[in-house]
Parts: structure tokens; sequence; C-alpha cells
């Protein structure tokens, strides 16, 4: 090996020594470690999003046309197509979840009513279904049937010949399933809710004395016709008290 040849040689290696010497402080090589992440908690429940939260309640009210109409409605009635109005608005159904439905009443009273329904919404009262009884080509029968939460329909009084309440659209009958029209004797029509006539029954769609029900409706100057002696229509609330 010539003296230039060995000269090369130790030069290179006194280059590779004295870098590895300048690779970090004290000679010793670091090497970077991802950032670790924060600690998650397993049993940390989701944060609630809008589908998890019940609908708002919302109402609308409009007018109806003789369409509408068609089987509780008819020349003769009390009250012109003109004096009433179908509210639609949200309710609380019994399987635990917001529905839209409609009622047709007095439009003298409709926003009271829609102040009232608001108030039941909100505490959460259940109400199976709310559909004109038009829905039943006006049977009242088949509504109650369907426990079918009803207001106008142009009939007469329940054992009367004067006009119901219902046909001048100043009553409304709710869940009259749960809350039947219970006459002296104790009779009941709709056999699948005779059970009801025990007042004492647990379920949340019971109406009772002073209940959540009963103070929304008195809070627009409504009655209840829970109240009436002898016949007891625990369904019914009306402007008039009949």
């Amino acid at each position: 090996m010539s003296a230039t040849t060995l000269f090369g040689t130790v030069l290179t290696a006194a280059v590779l020594v004295t870098a590895a010497g300048c690779g970090g402080e004290g000679g010793t090589t670091r090497t970077e470690s991802p950032p670790t992440a924060p600690p998650t908690s397993a049993g940390a429940p989701p944060t609630p999003t809008s589908a998890q939260r019940p609908a708002e309640f919302t109402s609308k009210i409009e007018n109806v046309s003789r369409s509408m109409l068609r089987y509780s409605w008819r020349p003769g009635c009390p009250v012109p197509l003109s004096s009433l109005r179908r509210i639609e608005m949200t309710y609380w159904g019994f399987d635990k979840k917001p529905h839209t439905g409609h009622l047709v009443v007095n439009a003298g009273s409709a926003g009271d009513l829609v102040k009232v329904f608001r108030r039941l919404y909100e505490q959460r009262y259940p109400i199976q279904r709310m559909e004109p009884v038009d829905v039943y080509k006006g049977s009242d029968f088949d509504s109650i049937e369907a426990n079918n939460t009803s207001a106008f329909n142009c009939r007469q009084a329940t054992g009367s010949g004067n006009w119901s309440q219902h046909a001048y659209g100043l009553a409304v009958d709710i869940n009259p399933c749960q809350n039947p029209y219970v006459t002296a004797s104790g009779y009941v029509a709709h056999k699948h809710c005779v059970k009801y006539r025990n007042r004492n029954l647990d379920h949340p769609a019971l109406i009772k004395p002073g209940d959540k029900v009963v103070r929304a409706f008195a809070s627009i100057g409504w009655n209840w016709g829970g109240t009436w002696s002898g016949t007891k229509d625990y369904q019914h609330f009306s402007s008039s008290g009949r």
C-alpha cells in the first residue's frame, strides 16, 4: 500500500468517528416517538344529536273547505264552514314519540286550544291518535273505537235532541277509550273500553280530577265532563261545560 493510500484510509476513519460523536447530546442518537393519544373513557355516552331529541311542538291554523269536512258538516249545521278552523299540530304518542295530528275546532277557540295542546305535549301527556271524524265518515262511534282524539262533528248530543257542543267546534274528546262516556247506571258502549270505568287504574292517558289535562283546559276556561253528576263523560272538555 502506498503512503498516499494509507493516509486517505486513516483520514476517512477519523471523519466517521467524529460524525458519530456529534450525533446528539452526550453522543447518544435519539429517535422521535409519535405523540401519545389522549386517554379515552370506554364507557362515555355519545354526545346527543338533534335526531335523538324529541321534536319541538309546532302548530298551524288553517281554513277548512267543504271537501275536508265531507261527512262531518252539512247545510243546516249550527256553524258555517267559515267559523271553523283546522289545527295541524304535534302530539306525544302512546309510543313515546312525536306525531302530527289534525283537530277541527271553532275559529274563536283555535288559538287557545293550541296553547292547551302545546302544554300537554311539553308535559308528555300521551295521545293515541288525532284525526278529524271525517276519517271515520263522521261516525262518532267508530272514532271512539279507534281511540281517536277529535273535536268538531255536526251531531246531536248523546241522548238529546239538541246540538252537541261538538257541532259548534267548542268541545274536544281526548283518548275516549281510556276516558269513556259512562251512564249513570255504569254502561259503557265500547266493550274494549269498559275496564276504564274504573278510574283508579294506572294508565298515563287516564284523566283524573285536578290532573295536568284538567288544569290545561281550565287555563282557557274550559270544563271537564268528568265532574258531571250522574252520567260521566271523562273524555269531554267544552267551553260551556255541557
